[in-house]
């Protein structure tokens, strides 16, 4: 007989409709079998099996008050994990318009100790797996949330498992064939990317078909809904990072009667997101972030390769930059043997090496370690890092998702090449970061997908409870002032900013987030006014041979020890995608 639990966890048999079962009879025993023989052969070479027998059958688990069942799919840390789906219609607004078309959106969660409710996180994007974000970091994310809350997250409609998949090609080989396109140059490589525009969103039209004008944020947020309908959820529990500000932003905005606790981190400016023609405010702080980088280099002394190198922070800078330079006139060639070589440029010192690592400050001693070797004639390590081929992306999610939410097309965008360069080029010399993102542009001006949603960001709204908002104090693509847009935005919600570097509060560790995020989740606190937090930790820290993390204070609390590890885990992995 299957099992049903209660949200305890107790156990409430529940019996089989019979003539399932017995046809079942025979491929159970034969799982059984199977399941013997397997265990008894070699279990070393497959553990999982060994330590989660009933692996093999595929068990089946139901939960009291939930209308979808879950199945074991691996576990973090002994602690199994569970997985199920939902399909969801084409467009949620509208069953005339969806007929029997649907998304299926993958499910996985971890469940809490001591929970009863669901908190539903978003690791940003528009790309980002939910599925992945709790295989690799979920256990991490328990330590600092705590058991009050089972971790549930999803891949959002296009991504990943989710089907239709949001995707401009047929297959990953046209892929590789036809999406190559030079983007470097704003002025000279104009010409090929506006051509390569053109025929980049009739691809995208013509492979999804009429799915293609329903992947966009509200939709996504409408199935959040439908997550929680699912798991027998009246309120929204959510914590969402970068992009998953905007799905958060969204979410609150369109149905703020089941906003209970959202807590935004890493905050996208939405006004400009549904409503510029530009990212006005993404890269405000991009070079203050850089600026930040060395400054602290040279404040830590030995601990940073590169401070030998430069008599001051200015000095270290100019080095950069002159480097930087030689590189846009001059490509290094760098051989190593005949099956590593390649070319170092501009754009990959700039936009493959700084630029991501702005992100992520746990990655700055490598990346100080990796430009003094640069600087001093040995660019070996520099090519290992930075010279290969971009990692391989299932889908075209970000480019769909920004133009289908946005302002894209005939409607908002000058049609004739010259025309949007000069709307570019003032927005790119703004930041020596911007170029980052200029190719995205073209394909927003050529568009051709018709938009679906009508959702309009407003001030003022009222939430069922007021949201927490976490940024960094200098965020090289979410600055802080976007986080008091969504601070003005939303009523009675409070900003506490953790104070440094980094894409999100998790990029630095520092148990006063911790215990805010806690505080807000569980009893719904808020300080009275804009709080700030200090990091726990220098920037500047050398990895540990063994790749282990050890604390960077002493701590009287082993809880907050161990949140402080985590935090100090999760900084070093913490990788987003764009809109990351």
């Amino acid at each position: 007989m299957d099992e049903k639990r209660s949200l305890t966890g107790d156990v409430v048999p529940i019996p089989s409709q019979q003539p399932r079962r017995w046809r079942s009879k025979p491929f159970l025993i034969i799982g059984i079998l199977l399941c013997v023989a397997l265990l008894h052969l070699q279990p070393f070479t497959i553990p999982h099996l060994s330590s989660h027998p009933k692996q093999c059958l595929r068990e089946r688990l139901s939960y009291v008050g939930e209308r979808i069942s879950w199945e074991v799919c691996g576990d973090l840390s002994g602690r199994p994990l569970e997985c199920s789906s939902i399909d969801v219609p084409m467009d949620q607004f509208s069953a005339k318009k969806s007929g029997n078309k649907t998304f299926s959106i993958p499910l996985i969660r971890t469940r809490g100790k001591n929970a009863t409710q669901n908190l539903l996180l978003n690791p940003g994007g528009p790309g980002g797996s939910g599925i992945d974000f709790v295989h690799r970091f979920g256990d991490r994310l328990r330590t600092i949330v705590g058991e009050d809350f089972h971790l549930l997250s999803f891949d959002p409609r296009g991504v990943n498992g989710s089907r239709p998949l949001a995707t401009c090609y047929p297959d990953k080989e046209t892929r590789q064939k036809l999406s190559p396109v030079r983007d470097s140059n704003i002025i000279g490589d104009s010409p090929e990317l506006y051509a390569w525009a053109q025929n980049f969103v009739k691809a995208c039209a013509e492979t999804m078909g009429e799915y293609g004008k329903y992947f966009n944020t509200p939709q996504t947020a409408a199935d959040m809904n439908s997550i929680l309908d699912a798991v027998g959820q009246d309120d929204m529990v959510y914590w969402g990072f970068s992009y998953g500000t905007i799905l958060g932003q969204t979410y609150a905005g369109l149905f703020p009667e089941r906003s209970k606790r959202v807590i935004i981190d890493g905050v996208v400016n939405q006004f400009d997101w549904y409503q510029g023609l530009l990212d006005a405010d993404a890269m405000l702080d991009t070079e203050k972030v850089f600026d930040g980088f060395v400054d602290e280099c040279v404040k830590a002394g030995e601990n940073c390769t590169l401070a030998s190198l430069a008599s001051s922070k200015d000095d270290l800078s100019d080095k950069i930059m002159t480097l930087a330079a030689d590189l846009d006139e001059q490509p290094q060639s760098v051989y190593v043997n005949n099956s590593v070589y390649g070319l170092l440029n501009y754009k990959k010192l700039m936009y493959k090496a700084i630029f991501p690592a702005l992100y992520r400050p746990v990655s700055w001693y490598t990346l100080a370690d990796n430009l003094a070797k640069w600087l001093q004639g040995n660019a070996t390590e520099a090519l290992l890092a930075y010279g290969g081929v971009p990692w391989d992306v299932a889908g075209d999610v970000y480019s769909i998702v920004t133009a289908n939410d946005g302002f894209s097309g005939p409607d908002h965008w000058p049609q004739d090449r010259q025309a949007l360069l000069e709307i570019l080029v003032p927005f790119m010399n703004l930041s020596i970061f911007s170029p980052a993102e200029y190719a995205g542009y073209y394909s927003k001006q050529k568009w051709i997908i018709p938009k679906t949603h009508d959702f309009v960001p407003r001030m003022g709204a009222k939430t069922a409870h007021p949201l927490l908002i976490l940024s960094t104090t200098y965020d090289p693509v979410c600055p802080l002032v976007s986080a008091r847009s969504a601070n003005a935005a939303f009523e009675g919600s409070r900003i506490v900013e953790l104070r440094g570097y980094g894409h999100c509060t998790l990029a630095i560790p520092s148990t006063c987030i911790a215990k805010h995020v806690r505080a807000f989740l569980v009893n719904g606190t808020l300080p009275e006014k804009h709080a700030q937090c200090e990091s726990d930790g220098p920037y500047f820290i050398k990895p540990e041979e063994d790749g282990k993390v050890v604390a960077l204070k002493h701590f009287d609390d082993e809880e907050e020890r161990n949140i402080h590890i985590a935090q100090l885990e999760l900084a070093r992995d913490w990788t987003l995608p764009r809109w990351s």
